[in-house]
């Protein structure tokens, strides 16, 4: 379980997360909603370990990153909005290389890495370099990677962004897997279908600030609306411009 209390976060003049709480339980799924600038991905970095609050607390199956940041960092497992993939090396040379730094070796790696690619729909690119990937099959390494040091904690930032209909399919339905297994999933979407589809919960954030939270039912009672996207409008406070007549 990821638990963020009152984190807040400035650069300069500009307070991109304002008193922010939340959480994310284990087996399900909870998404954060909000428009562009909104501060979901600054308050990922920070539950992640990548970036530190000015203040607020950050805690992972009890461990306070503060505090421990080591121990909680080994209980979550990270895909975040860029992947940083090395070009030369091949999807499945990512992932043995990451399970050994997480200290997995042997044949226990290679079964953990013959089923994620397995689960991830990866056989027909394992032995390929990364080096002219799509946008799909990146985001499967990275995915695996992020996860094979099998993570009871899973944040993925925006993790369908981008991707065809098939790798959508396979990344969403590895996320409903997770949820499965009874882990902790964080994570942000623009995609509102994806959102309904698979939260539990959803955390809306707006001007760095939690402005609604709740079942996506919970969401469209607290807005009056019945549409979960016109929801979103009406409580991230999103203007709808005009088209010209």
């Amino acid at each position: 379980m990821i638990t963020a209390g009152n984190l807040r976060k400035a650069f300069g003049a500009v307070v991109a997360v304002d008193d922010v709480s939340f959480t994310a339980p284990d087996g399900a799924v909870t998404g954060m909603l909000g428009p562009n600038g909104a501060g979901k991905t600054t308050a990922l970095r920070m539950v992640s370990g990548l970036m530190k609050p000015d203040s607020g607390t950050i805690t992972v199956d009890g461990r306070e990153v503060a505090q421990d940041a080591d121990a909680a960092r080994r209980r979550l497992g990270v895909l975040p909005d860029t992947h940083g993939l090395y070009p030369r090396l091949t999807a499945r040379e990512h992932i043995l290389y990451f399970g050994r730094l997480h200290g997995i070796n042997g044949a226990e790696l290679d079964m953990r890495a013959g089923r994620l690619m397995e689960w991830l729909g990866m056989q027909d690119i394992a032995s390929r370099r990364v080096e002219g990937f799509s946008r799909g099959e990146r985001t499967k390494v990275a995915l695996a990677r992020a996860v094979i040091h099998d993570p009871p904690n899973v944040i993925l930032d925006e993790p369908t962004n981008g991707l065809d209909v098939m790798s959508t399919r396979a990344v969403r339905e590895f996320i409903r897997r997770l949820r499965a297994e009874g882990r902790a999933v964080l994570f942000s979407s623009h995609i509102m279908q994806e959102v309904s589809a698979l939260c539990d919960t959803i955390v809306i954030i707006s001007h760095g600030r939690v402005v609604a939270e709740g079942t996506p039912d919970d969401i469209r009672r607290q807005s009056g609306r019945e549409n979960l996207e016109d929801a979103f409008v009406a409580l991230a406070g999103v203007e709808e411009k005009e088209l010209p007549q």
